[in-house]
Formats: C-alpha cells, sequence, structure tokens
C-alpha cells in the first residue's frame, strides 16, 4: 500500500513540475471594463464579442440587458472594443488598466507546504495549493479517527482524487448535508470557504454550531475540480474548466456536464468556450465519477450545497427554465432567512432566487441534477463575494476576505438547515 500511494504522489508531482515547466499566462495591461447592455441589439454586439475573439473574456454570462458585466480585454484588442462599445452606443467603465497586478497579489497569497513537516499549519489568512489542503483532510482524519472520514468522490482526467470528508459525530444514521466546492477552477475563495465550514464543524464552541456537527452526517468537497484548481495556480489563474483535452482546446464546464437538462441553454458547442458543455452529458470523469458517489449516497442527503463566486447570490433550481420547482414555495422560505442571515454579522447584502432568473440561464449544473436525481429536495448554490459593485474584478479575492466570507456563510447556512429542518425535509 505505502509503495501504491508514493507511485500515485509521484504521478502527480510529476503532472505538476510538467504543467509548471510550462509559460504561466500573463495579463499584463489587460484592462478590465464594465459594460451594461440597454437593448436586446447591444446584447446580440456582446455576444458576438464572446464568441469571436479569445482575447475578449467575459467575466459574466452574457445573457440578460441592464446587467452588468465585466471584460478583460487585451492591449492590442482594446482599440477595437472601443470602437465596437461606441458604434453601437453600449454604457461602459474603464475599471483596471493592469490586470495583471491584481492576479500577482492574489498569488502572493497562496501558502505552499513544505514536504519535508511532517504536520502543517492551516488557517483561513491565506489560500492553499491543493497537496496543502489534501494533507490537511488526510491528518484531520488521523486527529478526528471517530469523527473525520476521508472520502473520494472519484478521480480527475489526470488521475487526481477528488477528495473529501464524512464528518459524523455518532454511529446512527443522521440526515446528511453535502457541500461540493471547486467545481469552476479560478473560484478560490469558494474551497477556502468549504475548508473553513469543516473546521468550525470539528472545532467551533458555538452552540448552534455544535448542533450542526452533532445532528447531520456532512459530505464535504473543497476542490471537485482538482486539475483546473492546480492549473489556476501553475499556469493561468483564470482557468475556469476541466483540463480534458479537445482538439485544440482543453476542458469543460463542470457545471454545465451534469446529465439533467444538458446543454439545452446557457451552454456552448464549442470546445474553446468558457461554458463548454462538453461532447455529451459526464463526458468529464470528474462529473461522471462524483455523481456516482452522491447516487450511491442516494436517500441519505436531505441538503446539497454548491460554493461559487462571485456576485453574492443565493440560488436555487432551475437553471434551465424559468419554471419554478413543485416546492419552491419552501426554497423561497429557506432562501429569505439564509439571505437575512448572511446580512446579520457585517452587513453583507445577498439577493438571488431561481438560477434562471436571478442570474442568468445555465443548463447542466449539479444542483439541478442534484434535486431531481438522488431524493434531495432542497439544493442550494452560494455565489460567494465580492459583489459586482465591489472594487476587485472578482475572481481575485484577497485573503483578507476569507475569514469574514467563512463567517457569515457559516452564519447563513446554519439558518437555512434550521429552516429546512422546520420544514420536515429532514425527516424520512
Amino acid at each position: 500500500m505505502s509503495n501504491i500511494k508514493f507511485i500515485i504522489g509521484f504521478c502527480l508531482l510529476l503532472i505538476a513540475a510538467l504543467e509548471s515547466a510550462g509559460e504561466r499566462a500573463r495579463y499584463d495591461n489587460y484592462r478590465v471594463y464594465k459594460v451594461i447592455p440597454s437593448s436586446e441589439a447591444e446584447l446580440e454586439v456582446l455576444k458576438h464579442l464572446e464568441s469571436a475573439s479569445d482575447s475578449v473574456i467575459f467575466l459574466n454570462g452574457v445573457h440578460w440587458t441592464h446587467k452588468a458585466l465585466k471584460v478583460v480585454v487585451a492591449p492590442h484588442k482594446v482599440p477595437d472594443f472601443l470602437e465596437i462599445l461606441g458604434t453601437n452606443e453600449i454604457e461602459y467603465e474603464l475599471l483596471e488598466t493592469n490586470l495583471q497586478t491584481r492576479l500577482d497579489a492574489n498569488i502572493a497569497e497562496v501558502a505552499k507546504p513544505n514536504p519535508m513537516e511532517r504536520a502543517i499549519y492551516y488557517d483561513w489568512t491565506r489560500y492553499y495549493e491543493l497537496d496543502y489542503t489534501y494533507r490537511w483532510l488526510q491528518e484531520l482524519a488521523v486527529e478526528y479517527p471517530s469523527v473525520v472520514t476521508l472520502i473520494e468522490g472519484g478521480k480527475s482526467y489526470q488521475g487526481r482524487s477528488i477528495l473529501g470528508v464524512k464528518i459524523s459525530k455518532t454511529k446512527s444514521e443522521k440526515p446528511g448535508i453535502f457541500i461540493e466546492a471547486g467545481i469552476h477552477a479560478r473560484e478560490w475563495i469558494a474551497g477556502a470557504t468549504a475548508t473553513y465550514i469543516i473546521n468550525q464543524l470539528l472545532t467551533s464552541k458555538e452552540e448552534s454550531v455544535k448542533q450542526l456537527a452533532e445532528n447531520y452526517n456532512w459530505y464535504i468537497f473543497p476542490h471537485v475540480n482538482p486539475d483546473g484548481f492546480v492549473y489556476t495556480h501553475t499556469t493561468d489563474r483564470l482557468w475556469r474548466k476541466t483540463r480534458t483535452p479537445y482538439g485544440s482546446c482543453f476542458g469543460a464546464d463542470a457545471n454545465r456536464n451534469w446529465g439533467f437538462q444538458w446543454n439545452t441553454v446557457g451552454s456552448s458547442n464549442s470546445a474553446c468556450s468558457d461554458t463548454y458543455a462538453g461532447p455529451s452529458a459526464f463526458s468529464e470523469i470528474e462529473t461522471r465519477s462524483l455523481s456516482e458517489y452522491i447516487k450511491s449516497l442516494e436517500g441519505k442527503i436531505s441538503l446539497y450545497i454548491s460554493f461559487h463566486s462571485y456576485s453574492q447570490y443565493i440560488l436555487y433550481p432551475y437553471g434551465h427554465t424559468s419554471t419554478l420547482p413543485s416546492n419552491h414555495e419552501d426554497f423561497k422560505q429557506v432562501y429569505d432567512v439564509s439571505v437575512a442571515a448572511m446580512k446579520q454579522r457585517y452587513g453583507t447584502v445577498y439577493t438571488g432566487g431561481n438560477i434562471y432568473d436571478a442570474i442568468y440561464p445555465a443548463s447542466g449544473g449539479s444542483i439541478d441534477w442534484a434535486y431531481e436525481n438522488v431524493g434531495t429536495k432542497m439544493a442550494f448554490c452560494y455565489e460567494l463575494r465580492p459583489a459586482d459593485n465591489q472594487p476587485w474584478v472578482g475572481f481575485e479575492l484577497p485573503a483578507s476576505q476569507i475569514l469574514p466570507t467563512g463567517e457569515e456563510t457559516l452564519d447563513s447556512i446554519t439558518a437555512m438547515v434550521n429552516e429546512v429542518e422546520n420544514l420536515g425535509y429532514f425527516r424520512n
């Protein structure tokens, strides 16, 4: 067994070394603009821009009028971009003249593990590479042997484990809560928030959090797209997808690849697109193997939660249609108390609702699949900090924001769980 672990570890190190050997994508003098389409005609212009050039990167889905979009533009493309906006009288604002400076500051906040240390120090004042977090999860299983169990939600294309933990403080059967994070690689705050919640469930002295830990079984995966996450550290900080090769392009959007209403709306058939749905439902080994693991828990998961960033939304099904789920009144009730709890500690304002109307059409997502396929009738997505009107571009949220994001999100989840309990969803 030790030889097998050594070989697996060596292979992962080799993959990481090969990726690191490549030239890191840089965004020197890339500008970031906020644009607001005010008509369907203007929206169509932006949609054409999104699909026509990889030198213009939209950080939001281009779906609705009168909603602000953030756009990253390569230096050589700026004159054409501004001419197109001017010709079509599309409102815009310059937010950043050199995106790389922000990314450099964010990358500098990453802690790197020392392979010679037997134990690691882990806190929420900085971000961590995948191996660091995985070592921390492994040490938790040793430190809390009767409470923490290492679980594997599958494998990645490059052979990495989708590693998580099950937290259960008693041997008796209890309702299950499932948290997946990091399905979009560049959304670092998602994984950091998942690890914060793991730590609080194990160490918090607050009675409300202790009750969460004692009354439910928790299944938490901080990085369900491990290849993509590693790639954001070694090569391209803004990488979103998996790393499966598709011709001259790589990866599919793992949150457009699930087998419910796959590729019906809000996704792309182009392998080069950030929202590429993949050649078929569950084409990505990450979504396929994770879904098989979740299926093995059918009937045991009463609440499914997915962490993303950014924009400060709490969302629920569906993404493929504006038609609401049959229990939408219960969803709205849980949503209301969760949003209110998110605001209590720091005044952070979240909005949201059903995915299709609140943010944009998006089919093939994990929470819709979980809601429809494993008997889980409460499923939510958190789009974490920052809000669109904050000074950060979005994905490069500073490490100083990790702790407050974790604290207020746990406040919200505590209220969510209590309301789901009150509505009877945790009873068989």
